[in-house]
């Protein structure tokens, strides 16, 4: 008898992502996703009642103050009440499509500068600040009442009707009995008829509460979250900035390294050669002068070919990392620098190679616009992000729109999602501030 060959161990069908798999499926009412859908009508129930009475409140109190000019702002700040309540719904549309990530499905864009005026500024401008607060009015005044009135048809009237046995079996002569004799329930046989009925009723309203739970969160987030089209261009977007950004730096790197092996060797042989010919040239003959000359012109060049290659990419840097970059760069500088910057881990090498450039300009600017006698550079790395200041005690008036060449630096910290500030009133001070979100990678070289 031959043996049979072992079964396959059968392996679970994966969970529906979304309510609209889960309605598909047979075993729908025995799952959780009827009672998910029921809480998510539930909490934009509660949403919506809270936020028809705070916007009625706000107007009122902003009409009644704006006699004396005071509820003014209130109500120029009402565009803006859509926010909040656009914040909650992209977490509460997690009940209905657990993968949903209320961050990636935000639409706003960061404001260009920090402060309450740039991100006002920034927000009302934008068109998804006009949307949500239409979803908030569309919220407030007709989507709770409809979702209430389907809680109360699909969920509330089932249950009253499935009760009814026990209503019947406690009623006795007091009101439950009128009840109970409205409904011509006069007889056990017609109460477990009516449960029946009621179970039926409670299946059809988990039904219509996951289809209505569905076209709720489809309408949210047509309202309130970026479309599929744009979301993939805003993936490919910064996936297309991150490849940019390494292909520089690997095209800076190949420079750089070109120049050490090839020009600059060719630049010492040459120094070498030019070096030894004097020794065998006559000492005081027209011909040890033009070798002097011609090995002190090579000198100069090895020393601006080496400066060139040290700024195209500086070896600290790669080696030891931002501190130790940032702290030669001060060293170097003309005037002087003092460094208070803490970082108890590597960077990733984008991350730091943007920010030593946009260290070094900034003390370049100062040696040569500032008038500075003194300059700091402070920052570190906290809550995911990289701060640095650069700060000197000059007459100020920079501009980083005209000529100081912060402009393409400002450039390639946003590819990097970063920001770039510079305030120069006139008199001084300048402060320099560029941040940059980004994770630490390796422990710092001792």
């Amino acid at each position: 008898m031959t043996p049979r060959a072992p079964h396959a161990p059968r392996t679970a069908p994966a969970a529906p992502a979304s309510v609209w798999r889960a309605l598909a499926r047979p075993r729908y009412l025995l799952s959780p996703w009827p009672w998910r859908a029921a809480a998510y009508l539930l909490t934009g129930t509660l949403t919506g009642a809270v936020l028809l009475l705070g916007l009625v409140a706000w107007a009122a109190a902003g009409g009644v103050l704006a006699i004396g000019l005071v509820g003014l702002p209130l109500l120029a700040a009402l565009p803006l009440a859509g926010l909040p309540v656009a914040a909650l719904e992209r977490r509460r549309l997690r009940l209905i499509d657990p993968g949903d990530d209320p961050a990636e499905d935000d639409p706003h864009a960061e404001p260009p500068a920090p402060g309450l005026r740039s991100w006002l500024t920034t927000r009302v401008r934008e068109n998804a600040t006009w949307r949500e607060l239409g979803h908030a009015l569309l919220t407030a005044g007709l989507l709770w009442p409809a979702e209430a009135l389907l809680l109360t048809t699909a969920l509330a009237a089932p249950l009253a009707v499935i009760a009814t046995p026990l209503l019947m079996a406690t009623a006795g002569e007091g009101r439950e009995a009128k009840v109970l004799k409205a409904w011509t329930v006069t007889d056990w046989p017609t109460a477990w008829a009516a449960a029946a009925l009621g179970v039926l009723l409670l299946a059809a309203g988990g039904y219509a509460l996951g289809v209505a739970a569905g076209a709720r969160a489809a309408l949210t987030r047509l309202l309130i979250t970026p479309d599929d089209d744009q979301r993939a261009r805003v993936v490919e977007l910064t996936c297309s900035r991150a490849r940019l950004v390494d292909a520089f730096e690997t095209e800076r790197r190949r420079v750089e390294r070109d120049l050490h092996d090839g020009a600059q060797q060719r630049l010492v042989a040459l120094t070498m050669s030019l070096g030894l010919a004097r020794l065998d040239a006559p000492p005081d003959g027209p011909l040890a002068e033009q070798l002097a000359r011609a090995h002190e012109e090579a000198g100069a060049a090895l020393a601006e070919l080496r400066e060139l290659i040290h700024g195209i990419h500086p070896k600290v840097l790669a080696d030891y990392g931002l501190e130790a970059a940032v702290a030669d760069a001060a060293d170097r500088s003309p005037v002087p620098v003092d460094v208070d910057l803490t970082l108890p881990q590597r960077l990733p090498r984008p991350v730091e190679s943007a920010a030593y450039f946009v260290v070094r300009e900034a003390l370049a600017n100062v040696a040569r616009h500032s008038g500075a006698g003194r300059a700091r550079v402070t920052g570190g790395h906290h809550d995911g992000r990289l701060s640095l200041e650069v700060e000197d005690d000059g007459h100020g008036g920079a501009d980083a729109a005209h000529g100081t060449g912060l402009t393409g630096l400002a450039d390639r910290v946003s590819v990097l999602d970063g920001t770039l500030t510079l305030t120069s009133p006139p008199g001084g001070p300048t402060l320099l501030r560029v941040e940059i979100p980004c994770e630490p990678t390796e422990p710092a070289c001792a």
